[in-house]
């Protein structure tokens, strides 16, 4: 008898694993409430029923406007069990931002997790939406025209996860299964999750961070999430001093949130009650010195970091469990990934030396959706990856990121990477938080431009700042001017949108 050919494993096998083992074993804790995966299992099967209904097959894609709850995730491995991809997107984007997605992705379906946001509701009703099958989320009528991919790609992919366009105009990364189950798994065991840990879960899983670190890693390790729709310090305190937290994730503006709620509530809210909590990182983002020490003070715990993006399946870089380092750096390559620091020829550095971050691996997007221009400017010969990050790694091997190649600065005829400077203000007493960027002049040259956001509207003393910076940058990497803000404009992952900040600062 000939044998049929054995399927790819797929995200929604660790969570049918986890089904078939334990079904009574609650994952997603709502206030008041919690699923089990039996429960959920039910969802997923409602989801599953309807695609298939619908015509939806391998290589379609489903696109979802969604806000964490336990929909969006029953939709996500229905459309594994089909082999659709699912294409997550924040709830709260503008229409035209969600037409704009929709137009790249050519979906069979749309959904909106209308129950849990009101913002995914206005979309539902803009797109003339019908119940689905499962209550709390919507739908479009199906799009007979839309085309399904076909061949290899077809079965290898899971989602399509769209790029934050800090830089430019969005693109379609597309994220494998292999690549999604391998970041599970390496994430979990980074931080030895268990089955009765609880992570607090409410990074977007229309993020990376959020269907990676999160979502997969969960499932591969069958721990839970204390899942939330949007983010309140109050929330999060209350989670970790009685919700059973152990695992708290999240950007590092997530973290400079936490710790102004505290300073808030007074010198008794110092360090907050969490007798379950054994691991905090911060991600997505360049980590700030001074906000990595203050967050260690307040929970008692080193503050782990790491290095990825959407490009190659989350992380490819973390800081060992539980290594408390005195600096910023992302840590170790993780297993199954390859690393080059490169320079402009494509040569690779020697340690200590700056260049751009190129990589492989396991993670490695397949390419960006439909988009084989933009593909082909950032791979590079022998399946490279080419980052557009600058950054260098110590003879111990550790990685540090010290920029954007588009962000480095032209001065006086050097390079001036804007982390470094960022490095330098963030750890001066009082400043929160960093930001630099060039603006060019008249005469080629760049002008160094530096943003602060402060707890005091008194700080900085800039006689103080001006000393400390001329200690500790040489005269071509200091900025002209520093600038501060009251909030920095951020994406929804919690990156810093310096493009905002230099239109701020025309005319001043």
């Amino acid at each position: 008898m000939m044998q049929m050919p054995m399927r790819m494993p797929r995200l929604h096998d660790l969570f049918d694993r986890r089904l078939a083992q334990s079904p009574e074993h609650a994952f997603l804790y709502l206030p008041g409430s919690a699923i089990t995966l039996r429960s959920l299992g039910a969802m997923v099967a409602v989801l599953e029923q309807e695609l298939r209904s619908e015509g939806v097959q391998p290589g379609d894609r489903v696109m979802i406007a969604a806000e964490n709850c336990p929909e969006h995730v029953a939709l996500i491995l229905a459309c594994s069990r089909v082999g659709a991809w699912s294409c997550g997107v924040n709830a709260r984007m503008s229409r035209g931002e969600l037409d704009g997605f929709a137009a790249t992705a050519d979906p069979r379906l749309f959904y909106f997790t209308s129950a849990v946001s009101d913002a995914a509701a206005r979309h539902a009703r803009d797109a003339r939406a019908v119940p689905s099958a499962l209550a709390g989320l919507e739908r479009s009528e199906t799009r007979r025209e839309a085309t399904a991919e076909t061949g290899p790609l077809a079965e290898s992919v899971a989602a399509i996860i769209f790029t934050s366009g800090t830089t430019g105009q969005p693109k379609g990364v597309l994220v494998s299964h292999a690549g999604l189950l391998q970041f599970g798994r390496v994430s979990s065991e980074s931080r030895q999750l268990k089955p009765e840990d609880r992570s607090y879960a409410y990074l977007p899983m229309t993020h990376i961070f959020g269907l990676g670190t999160v979502l997969a890693a969960s499932l591969h390790a069958g721990a839970g999430l204390v899942m939330r729709n949007r983010f309140d310090p109050a929330d999060v305190f209350d989670a970790l001093a009685s919700g059973g937290v152990s695992n708290l994730q999240g950007p590092p503006a997530m973290f400079s949130r936490l710790l102004a709620w505290l300073d808030e509530q007074g010198t008794g809210m110092n360090r907050p009650s969490c007798p379950a909590l054994r691991y905090v990182y911060a991600g997505a983002a360049p980590l700030d010195i001074n906000l990595k020490r203050a967050v260690e003070e307040r929970f008692g715990h080193p503050l782990h970091h790491g290095y990825g993006l959407s490009e190659y399946a989350g992380a490819l870089a973390v800081v060992r469990m539980g290594e408390q380092r005195n600096d910023t750096s992302a840590g170790y390559l993780v297993e199954g990934a390859e690393l080059r620091i490169v320079d402009e020829a494509g040569r690779d550095l020697a340690a200590g030396e700056r260049g751009e971050i190129w990589m492989r691996g396991v993670g490695l997007m397949p390419g960006y959706f439909r988009d084989p221009e933009s593909t082909a400017k950032v791979m590079q010969p022998g399946g490279w990856y080419a980052s557009g990050d600058v950054g260098y790694v110590d003879p111990d091997g550790a990685l540090y990121v010290v920029g954007r190649l588009k962000e480095m600065i032209i001065r006086s005829g050097f390079n001036v990477y804007p982390g470094e400077i960022e490095s330098v203000l963030g750890a001066f007493p009082g400043i929160r938080r960093a930001a630099v960027a060039g603006r060019k002049q008249d005469d080629g040259n760049e002008e160094i431009l530096a943003f602060i956001e402060t707890d005091d509207p008194s700080v900085p003393d800039q006689q103080a700042l001006q000393a400390w910076i001329a200690d500790r940058l040489a005269p071509y990497k200091r900025p002209a001017r520093v600038i501060r803000v009251e909030a920095f404009p951020m994406t929804l992952s919690g990156k810093i949108l310096k493009r905002e900040l230099l239109e701020q600062a025309v005319g001043m």
